[in-house]
């Protein structure tokens, strides 16, 4: 009975200290990305996906044929 109870608190011990790098370290995660700017403009050698310079019968035909 001694025992168990002493594996009992180990286990305990083990899952908290766990739980609290887990979330320490979501959180250092948090904290480095949410500096990261998603929509700045890209840098080096990017391509144009789309050309705003399209008619609306284009984009109904491209819409309706590949469902995009």
């Amino acid at each position: 009975m001694k025992y168990m109870l002493w594996d009992v608190i180990k286990v305990f011990v083990l899952f908290i200290a766990c739980t609290f790098l887990f979330y320490f370290g979501l959180r250092i995660m948090h904290s480095e990305y949410e500096q990261f700017h998603r929509y700045d403009t890209p840098e080096g050698p990017s391509v144009k996906v789309f050309n705003e310079n399209e008619n609306v019968k284009d984009k109904y035909n491209v819409f309706f044929r590949f469902g995009e």
